[in-house]
């Protein structure tokens, strides 16, 4: 197989444009030259990477998933050149990460020290996204790892055999609320009366296991308050709103100063286990490293992570 790099540079482009002639304009070429080499690619390949029926261009299944080797090759390229030109010091690789907000603020940071005091020099970039989104940089290439929670109903619409995950932790979201005056709950889950919801927006990744447990448990409950958030869910709590389902590291230190309420026995948490997630055609070295650290224990990061598990954390 004969492959330039000026034909997976203008890929790249492509993808990101989903437009030929701004793709072109791009690279720098004519609309007809920049056309004949994405054709020589596919040629080369064997393959069809554009659907060109669709207006923007779309990439077949093939095309998406070809689109990661090829970010990769090029970013690998770029990565050699500009460590023999200097550019990048003592800094190495660097990780980019996409994570739902709520790791993003809870777990990340406290995870990544934890690797670096082992001894894994990790530079990183954080995306701090929803949970769509970040499976979407995955797949796309525009992130190397993502942070999620897993749901093993929807397993977030990964093949496994593609985007292998590893463990870090177990967690569980608990129900929480405001205190009155005496330091009380503000409401009570069992106590058989309507209780003011502080609901995840349809569709979000952990407001399906809290709807389940609603209704497996049969909560009377009218819903007040909408988000995505789970931050924001906590805020609302804190203002005497309702009853709000949060990640335990979310709300650990306000449940510390009493500023909130657990009101409502283990019956009624969530539980959570976070995952890291790779792309198996991703060949980084950097992540190639922290995998195997991980997998071979030597990072430490299971074993604190779940000590920040039964701190939990909040993922939207």
């Amino acid at each position: 197989m004969n492959l330039e790099t000026k034909w997976l540079e203008d890929f790249v482009a492509l993808a990101a444009t989903r437009s030929f002639s701004r793709a072109a304009e791009q690279r720098f070429v004519t609309q007809p030259a920049f056309s004949r080499r994405i054709k020589a690619l596919e040629e080369a390949l064997g393959l069809t990477l554009v659907n060109r029926a669709r207006t923007p261009v779309e990439l077949t299944e093939a095309g998406q998933l070809f689109l990661i080797t090829a970010r990769n090759l090029v970013e690998q390229l770029g990565e050699v050149v500009r460590r023999l030109h200097a550019e990048e010091g003592q800094q190495g690789e660097v990780l980019r990460f996409a994570a739902a907000h709520s790791l993003a603020l809870s777990f990340f940071p406290e995870w990544i020290a934890g690797l670096r005091r082992t001894g894994l020099p990790i530079s990183s970039r954080l995306l701090a996204t929803n949970v769509g989104e970040a499976v979407h940089a995955l797949r796309e290439g525009t992130c190397d790892l993502i942070l999620a929670y897993y749901d093993p109903d929807a397993a977030l619409q990964l093949a496994p055999e593609l985007f292998p995950s590893l463990p870090l932790g177990r967690s569980e979201m608990l129900p929480v609320c405001a205190v009155g005056e005496d330091g009380r709950p503000l409401y009570d889950l069992d106590g058989g009366q309507t209780v003011p919801l502080l609901a995840y927006s349809a569709g979000t990744f952990l407001g399906r296991p809290v709807s389940l447990l609603l209704r497996r448990r049969g909560l009377r409950s009218s819903t007040v308050y909408e988000t995505a958030m789970a931050d924001s869910l906590k805020g609302m709590a804190l203002q005497g709103l309702g009853v709000a389902w949060v990640p335990r590291l979310s709300v650990s230190a306000e449940l510390a100063r009493g500023e909130l309420a657990v009101c409502g026995d283990e019956r009624w948490q969530v539980p959570l286990e976070i995952r890291l997630y790779r792309c198996a055609l991703l060949h980084k070295p950097a992540v190639r490293r922290l995998w195997k650290a991980l997998e071979e224990g030597k990072a430490g990061a299971a074993g604190q992570a779940s000590d920040a598990g039964n701190g939990g954390d909040s993922g939207g």
